[in-house]
């Protein structure tokens, strides 16, 4: 036993020593960014790990032939099941609303009253502000008196004309005269009406930016913000390569770090251009904000499921392990009789991972036993105790 513990101490210095001497760190290679360099070194450090396990599996041997207590090596087990498998993509997005709105005039004037404050609930054409109109209102109050009497003159005529009373071109004038004033009329309440600031939809007054009795134009002045809280969703910039499994109605997890709230969404919009900048295209997830907590700009979480399998083979990513040849495998238990069972490596093929867990593709069937804590130590055809089952 002396001698077998001094020939595998051995072999760990000399590795040790050969590794110092011709090859850099793993700390070094990495600060070095080379990439070639670093998948050589992660090439080196699995052979010298199945170096040491094939000593490890001499030694566990050479123990158990002289060990008469029979200490078999100690291991907890995960059994396998098929189980639903979600992955998601996390990013970041920033809440906003389709109503999110700076109100300018359509007037030039002075801003002769505000009708609403910072804060109030106002509804969709309600009356936010006057502008002075600059004498306009006597104008239309003159063009409506000359409208008035044209249609009173173009009445009496037709009723002339259709007596058969009267010229055609007196009965012509009339109707010109009378429809020529009634545009002027239109055009000029327009402009009027342009001189009165209304709501353009439900929401809150969040800003008053100009004060009454200042001078406004159009373009040139911000008057006040109108926010809507009810039509709030996330925008985000999602890499390409995402495009063919991220669809509208894809499920979405919402997280708002700030209020420490977390929601249930779907992607109502897929973006049709990719940005050539980043590689990147937009989608847009609605989210409920019954309570109104939820705030224009605010950073948001997501969990994009971008993949799901309801019947998959899922098992704990560190009980996985890699060869030099970047075979994966894991460590099955055969059979169990009080307690002991004998381990069988068997190569898997795997898929994507999330928090923990990682798809395997072939290579384990559900109802398998695999051994969970302690899988390092293990070789093919090992004899172990399994100390406690995991599900």
């Amino acid at each position: 036993m002396k001698h077998i513990l001094t020939l595998f101490i051995a072999t760990l210095l000399f590795t040790s020593c050969r590794s110092d001497k011709n090859s850099k760190s793993v700390d070094a290679v990495i600060e070095e960014g080379n990439l070639t360099n670093m998948k050589l070194k992660r090439d080196e450090v699995l052979k010298s790990y199945d170096s040491i396990g094939k000593i490890l599996g001499k030694l566990e041997v050479a123990i158990s032939e002289k060990d008469t207590l029979k200490r078999l090596p100690l291991v907890t087990t995960f059994k396998v099941k098929d189980t639903v498998f979600k992955h998601f993509l996390d990013i970041q997005g920033d809440v906003d609303t389709k109503e999110n709105l700076i109100i300018y005039p359509e007037f030039s004037g002075t801003l002769t009253n505000v009708y609403v404050k910072e804060g109030q609930n106002v509804s969709k054409g309600q009356i936010l502000a006057k502008i002075d109109d600059g004498g306009l209102s006597s104008q239309l109050a003159q063009l409506q008196t000359q409208y008035e009497l044209a249609k009173t003159t173009f009445e009496r005529q037709k009723r002339l004309w259709d007596q058969k009373i009267g010229s055609e071109i007196q009965y012509l004038q009339a109707k010109a005269n009378m429809e020529g004033l009634e545009s002027s009329v239109k055009q000029m309440q327009a402009q009027v009406g342009k001189t009165t600031v209304r709501a353009p939809f439900n929401g809150t007054i969040d800003e008053i930016i100009t004060d009454q009795g200042q001078v406004v134009s159009p373009g040139g002045s911000q008057l006040m913000r109108i926010v809507s809280l009810k039509n709030m969703y996330v925008k985000a910039s999602v890499p390409e390569s995402y495009l063919s499994s991220i669809k509208a109605g894809t499920l979405v997890n919402v997280t708002f770090p700030s209020l420490g709230k977390t929601t249930e969404g779907k992607v109502r919009q897929v973006g049709n251009f990719i940005n050539p900048n980043n590689r990147t295209f937009e989608v847009e997830i609605a989210v409920q904000n019954k309570e109104q907590q939820i705030k224009p700009n605010l950073v948001a979480n997501l969990e994009i499921n971008d993949y799901s399998n309801a019947n998959a083979i899922v098992i704990p990513d560190n009980v996985l392990q890699e060869n030099a040849k970047g075979e994966k495998f894991v460590y099955v238990i055969d059979s169990v009789d009080n307690s002991e069972g004998k381990v069988i490596k068997t190569q898997v093929n795997t898929g994507l991972s999330y928090k923990g867990f990682i798809e395997v593709l072939n290579g384990l069937e559900a109802g398998k036993t695999i051994v969970k804590d302690g899988a390092i130590t293990m070789r093919d055809g090992l004899t172990v105790k399994i100390q406690s089952l995991h599900n």
